[in-house]
């Protein structure tokens, strides 16, 4: 009889023996590599591969691992030794499914493969999954499409509305949150984060289908400009300097003149290129006042702020709920506050 287990693919097994020692507290371990092979009759039901890529025999042991297990839809977990685009692009293409970094605690990745191995019986948790993935195969092409120099394909975005906001409606915002806090790539968490709250949001607020569409649409492209910030500033494990914030300022507009190029509609484009001005005139690039900022812009600045203050980091730990909109709140002047007391009640609903 065929046993289900975690596939641990590892060139360094002295250093995997703790991760090993967790992964087992989520399914059965099998360890591959190092001179190890999985007990005859084990079948993978997802990969961790603890790999330095750029090695061959490396490679090609994750290679060999997902030739034999093509098309079962595994979760496949790189850890990253290394995370430039060309790295990424490789363990993306060798079947990784998530892409850690190598420090990763062990708990973590854990965390990770228990989201994507929940029991299908559990159908909460299927919309969650499905959005997610979508999600995440959307902000993947789409980065990709970017980085290579290319428009982006419109078409690939809309594909992945309806199932944020089904996976909103119907798994709720906690459990989407919860899944994408294990997602690997910062930039995309934070887009994932984004998406989700807004969709929150305009639920709450009653929106109708094609309102609630180009909302989730804003939120879900307002970083893309990011995809041509260097990795070294945007995958900083800390402050940025006024030089490198400098830098990473230009995003929105980046991210304007990508979705122009790319036949966006106008109030997407003024999403992503106003999504930092404040009221007060305070904000980037334009320094737009009052009413020169657009309803959706100010929707998607509250949702915005709320996922950066909220989402899990390497150097942060992230911040509850409660205390988020508390700062929220004392953005009078910044943002709109009937807005904010809506937002609150989406995000912390009464009972």
């Amino acid at each position: 009889m065929e046993r289900g287990a975690i596939f641990l693919l590892t060139d360094r097994p002295d250093r995997s023996a703790s991760l090993e020692k967790v992964l087992h507290g989520v399914a059965h371990c099998e360890v591959v590599g190092g001179g190890q092979k999985p007990l005859a009759g084990a079948t993978p039901v997802a990969v961790v591969a603890d790999l330095t890529l750029t090695r061959r025999e490396s490679a090609d042991l994750l290679r060999s691992v997902m030739r034999e297990n093509k098309d079962s839809g595994l979760p496949v977990i790189a850890l990253m030794r290394s995370n430039t685009d060309n790295d990424i692009r490789q363990a993306r293409n060798l079947g990784a499914t998530i892409c850690l970094p190598a420090y990763t605690e062990a708990r973590v990745v854990a965390q990770a493969l228990t989201h994507h191995l929940t029991p299908a019986a559990d159908v909460a948790e299927l919309p969650i999954a499905r959005g997610v993935t979508r999600a995440t195969e959307v902000l993947t092409g789409l980065f990709g499409q970017i980085r290579d120099g290319g428009p982006i394909a419109m078409p690939i975005v809309e594909a992945g509305l309806d199932p944020i906001l089904a996976a909103v409606r119907e798994g709720g915002l906690t459990r989407w949150l919860d899944t994408v806090w294990t997602h690997d790539d910062a930039t995309y968490q934070h887009c994932l984060l984004v998406a989700g709250v807004a969709a929150q949001f305009v639920l709450h607020l009653g929106f109708r289908e094609d309102d609630r569409r180009h909302f989730v649409r804003a939120a879900l492209l307002h970083d893309v400009g990011k995809a041509q910030i260097p990795l070294a500033i945007l995958n900083k494990p800390g402050r940025l300097d006024a030089d490198e914030m400098a830098v990473m300022r230009t995003h929105p507009v980046i991210g304007y003149e990508i979705l122009l190029n790319s036949g966006c509609d106008a109030a997407t484009l003024g999403a992503v290129r106003h999504h930092h001005e404040m009221l007060d005139g305070s904000g980037y690039p334009d320094g737009l006042v009052g009413d020169a900022i657009a309803d959706t812009v100010r929707l998607l600045t509250i949702c915005d702020i709320y996922a950066a203050l909220t989402e899990r980091r390497a150097y942060k730990p992230p911040m509850p709920p409660r205390d988020a909109l508390a700062i929220l709140q004392g953005m009078d002047g910044k943002l709109e506050m009937s807005l904010v007391r809506h937002f609150g009640e989406a995000m912390l609903p009464a009972g």
